[in-house]
């Protein structure tokens, strides 16, 4: 038994070794496309590693205000209007004053047949002459390996991030992904921790990535045809 777990445990490494030496090869393999620093900042293009971090999805909706000042109501029916908990923070504002921000708890869950009422407490009285207010319900969704949403690409019902493999040298790399949040979306194969990505600018990075793949094949036709 001694024998067998250690010839497993060889086995499961070697695998190990072998795809991240196959994964190594196929970075180095693709095509990549460079940015200079002037470029990068003209382009206020930022680089991130991929890191363990909180998500937070942001349950928008309409609320109305009481006569006191103190308390919002809603009537929640998006998609995510079940993740709504009594305790989570929210942040509203009325439409005419987005600068004004007031913080309040929800206070009261209850479902619906067509949504969910929600009741939140403001921790403050707010005096405006409004009775209408955004109300943005964070909800905390855990810890994860994630990467910003900014950095992605979709094309095709796929999902790209630029990884940078040398200083201002990308390639492009398609990524899985799972929770998506209000800034960050959990990435579940295609990145690992501490790689750098691309991520405000990353749309000219990939602009700039097709336009050189493109300028390639047409001259590697051209040559074909000579």
């Amino acid at each position: 038994m001694v024998k067998r777990s250690y010839l497993l445990l060889c086995l499961c490494a070697a695998s190990l070794v072998e795809a991240q030496t196959i994964r190594d090869h196929t970075r180095e393999g693709v095509r990549d496309t460079s940015v200079s620093e002037s470029q990068a900042v003209d382009l206020k293009l930022t680089v991130a590693p991929v890191a363990m971090q909180s998500i937070q999805t942001w349950v928008r909706t309409a609320g109305r205000l009481d006569e006191a000042g103190k308390t919002l109501t809603a009537c929640v029916t998006s998609p995510d209007a079940g993740l709504v908990r009594v305790g989570q923070r929210v942040r509203s504002f009325s439409p005419e004053s987005k600068s004004s921000i007031y913080q309040a708890r929800v206070t009261a869950v209850a479902s619906r047949d067509d949504c969910v009422a929600v009741e939140a407490t403001l921790s403050g009285t707010i005096r405006e002459n409004a009775f209408h207010y955004v109300m943005e319900i964070i909800v905390e969704r855990g810890t994860f390996l994630v990467v910003p949403n900014d950095a992605i690409i979709e094309e095709q019902g796929r999902q790209v991030v630029y990884l940078q493999h040398d200083v201002g040298a990308y390639i492009p790399q398609e990524i899985h992904t799972g929770v998506k949040g209000e800034l960050y979306t959990e990435v579940l194969h295609g990145v690992s921790q501490g790689d750098e990505i691309a991520v405000l600018g990353s749309f000219f990075v990939d602009a700039d990535y097709k336009l050189k793949d493109t300028e390639q094949d047409a001259t590697s036709n051209a040559h074909q045809h000579h």
